[in-house]
C-alpha cells in the first residue's frame, strides 16, 4: 500500500501540484480554452484552442456582437438549479473534477462546472427577437451581423418575440442558430453579468487560422 501511495503521489502529485498552480495563476488574466462542440460554427470549429482574456469585462459591460465565455446556465438557471438531486459543486470540486484522473470517471461531471461560449447579440433595454431563420431584430430592426452565422435552413428555429433584455443581463446566441443550446432555450432565457467570465480574444490552433478574433 505504501508502495502504491509513493508511485501515486511520483506520477501524479506533480500534474496535480502544476495543474492547480496554472489554473490559480491564469485566473486573474488569460486561459485557454477549446471548443468541444459546433455551436459557434462556422466561425470556431471544433478543437480550436483560444485565448480567452478576462480584464476587459471587468471595466465594461460586454457589447454587443462579442463572444463571451461564462459559467454554464445549469449553475445559475433557477430552474435547472431546482431540478438538481443535489447541491450544486463549490468552485472547489469544479476545480478537482476537471483534473485528468477525475475526467476519466464515468459520472464524476457535473454539467454545473462547464463553460459555455456564446455571442452577445443583445444587451440591457435591448428589445430583442429571433425570427424562424435565426436572424436578430433589436427594437423590431434588423441587426447588422458581420460574422458569419448559420442561418436555419432546412426548419425553423426556435423564435423569440419582443423580450427586454433587464438590467445586468444579456441574450446570447450561438453562430450555428440552427444547432444551439442558448438563450432561446434556457427556461431563464437571460445570461446574468456575474456568470460571465471573459471573452474570446485570440485563436491559437490551429495554426492555419491563428488570430485575433
Amino acid at each position: 500500500m505504501r508502495a502504491f501511495v509513493k508511485s501515486f503521489l511520483k506520477e501524479w502529485g506533480q500534474l496535480i501540484f502544476l495543474t492547480f498552480l496554472i489554473s490559480s495563476c491564469r485566473s486573474f488574466v488569460a486561459e485557454p480554452r477549446y471548443i468541444p462542440s459546433g455551436s459557434m460554427l462556422p466561425g470556431l470549429q471544433i478543437k480550436d484552442r483560444l485565448i480567452i482574456e478576462k480584464i476587459t469585462l471587468k471595466k465594461r459591460d460586454p457589447k454587443r456582437g462579442e463572444i463571451v465565455v461564462f459559467n454554464s446556465p445549469y449553475s445559475f438557471d433557477e430552474k435547472y438549479i431546482a431540478e438538481r438531486d443535489r447541491p450544486l459543486p463549490t468552485k472547489r470540486n469544479c476545480f478537482f473534477m476537471s483534473l485528468p484522473p477525475m475526467t476519466w470517471i464515468p459520472g464524476v461531471r457535473d454539467r454545473a462546472c462547464d463553460a459555455w461560449i456564446k455571442r452577445v447579440v443583445a444587451i440591457p433595454g435591448d428589445v430583442v427577437t429571433v425570427n424562424k431563420k435565426g436572424e436578430v431584430y433589436i427594437n423590431n430592426k434588423k441587426i447588422d451581423e458581420p460574422y458569419d452565422f448559420l442561418k436555419c435552413d432546412f426548419y425553423p428555429c426556435s423564435e423569440i418575440k419582443n423580450l427586454k433584455v433587464p438590467e445586468d443581463y444579456f441574450f446570447v446566441l450561438g453562430d450555428n442558430r440552427a444547432s444551439s443550446e442558448d438563450s432561446r432555450y434556457w427556461p431563464g432565457t437571460f445570461l446574468p453579468k456575474d456568470a460571465i467570465f471573459g471573452r474570446a480574444y485570440y485563436r491559437f490552433w490551429p495554426f492555419r487560422r491563428i488570430g485575433y478574433l
